[in-house]
């Protein structure tokens, strides 16, 4: 099992975005479950960041909401970074 790590700019946009939106608390808690179990479940449709934000990581919460982490293996934890539209996050 992994465990995540909550950032104050991850909590922050959580706070803007979820009380409006319903459906998006329903997929970002069953997305923060399945990284918790395995974040490179195909369904997660983790991929790699490339330039500016190299070295990160970002999956799939809804068909346009994404979630940036950092992944580190050998503790098995998860950064929550970013949440937000494809536009958004990779800005």
């Amino acid at each position: 099992m992994w465990h995540l790590v909550w950032t104050r700019n991850f909590r922050t946009r959580c706070r803007k975005l979820l009380p409006r939106n319903r459906e998006l608390g329903e997929a970002l808690t069953t997305t923060l479950a399945l990284l918790v179990e395995d974040p490179r479940q195909p369904r997660l449709k983790l991929h790699r960041l490339h330039g500016e934000l190299e070295g990160l990581w970002v999956v799939r919460v809804t068909y346009s909401v994404r979630l940036v982490i950092g992944l580190n293996e050998s503790q098995h934890e998860i950064t929550l970074l970013a949440l937000g539209s494809h536009d958004e996050v990779y800005r």
